[in-house]
């Protein structure tokens, strides 16, 4: 006989009627073999296995087991990375970032363009550089490209280094020993590098106005038919700074800046130096 008490509770007042079946426990789970079996296994055996079932091999897991390697697996992230949501905040401040305000009036234009990004080498240390190595008559035409500097603001060619027609004679097989640049009477002419004036006067040979500058080791550079000089022998001289005004004195059609690069003596395309 039982009594039912308020909250649900009973409370046997005598022995039960029918004495209840004894339930039988195990202190066994269904894999606890397997568990044991494992606890049983020592460091050395679990890391060969692991080796064996990953596919390293059971060599490889012997050899790691043998000198103490832990192998670590990192497996990347491939999921997307979602805010976290505060305490007490709107799920709407999660899923959108504040963004600033921008205003502009109704007729203002927006310019895409991007700005021009120039990068500005060392020309002048890069010819020293490969002046003070060896001779110029042993610099490659690779090497020597972009070491020498512009000698006008503007380069326009008007007849390049090479066998032409002579404007002269109108013949042909005329061997021209420099390269002409498109230059009105009165334009400045820059020194292509650093280096000492060895020449500032008449050329015979139909330069007319010439200066010559030696940048040393055999390399020279040459400025022709200039209407006059701004430098005087054994004047040093720096890249850019003007030594003449162009000009159409001696063999010349017209006014334009012949300009020619010699190696030791001998002209070469100043287009390999430029």
């Amino acid at each position: 006989m039982t009594t039912q008490y308020s909250r649900g509770r009973r409370r046997a007042a005598g022995p039960a009627s029918v004495p209840r079946p004894a339930e039988v426990f195990t202190a066994d789970r269904p894999r606890d073999s397997q568990r044991e079996a494992r606890r049983r296994r020592g460091p050395f055996r679990q890391i060969t296995d692991f080796a064996a079932a990953s596919g390293i091999g059971q060599k490889a897991g012997i050899a790691l087991a043998a000198t103490g390697l832990v192998l670590t697996v990192t497996v990347p992230a491939t999921s997307p990375v979602m805010a976290q949501q505060e305490p007490g905040q709107p799920a709407s401040a999660v899923s959108a970032a504040p963004q600033p305000e921008i205003s502009a009036a109704a007729g203002a234009q927006i310019d895409f363009s991007r700005s021009s990004v120039v990068t500005k080498g060392d020309p002048d240390g890069k010819l020293k550089q490969l002046l003070s190595a060896q001779s110029a008559g042993s610099i490659t035409r690779a090497a020597s490209a972009g070491s020498l500097g512009a000698p006008l603001a503007q380069l326009t060619t008007a007849s390049p280094f090479g066998f032409r027609v002579s404007p002269i004679t109108g013949g042909a097989g005329d061997f021209h020993r420099g390269q002409d640049f498109v230059a009105q009477c009165g334009t400045p002419v820059m020194a292509a590098a650093s280096g000492t004036v060895t020449f500032v006067g008449w050329h015979q040979y139909g330069g007319g106005n010439r200066v010559v500058v030696d940048h040393g080791n055999g390399l020279e550079t040459t400025y022709n038919h200039l209407s006059s000089a701004s430098v005087k022998m054994g004047q040093t001289v720096s890249r850019g700074d003007v030594v003449a005004l162009s000009g159409t004195t001696g063999a010349s059609t017209g006014c334009h800046l012949h300009f020619e690069v010699q190696v030791n003596g001998e002209v070469v395309d100043p287009t390999g130096w430029l």
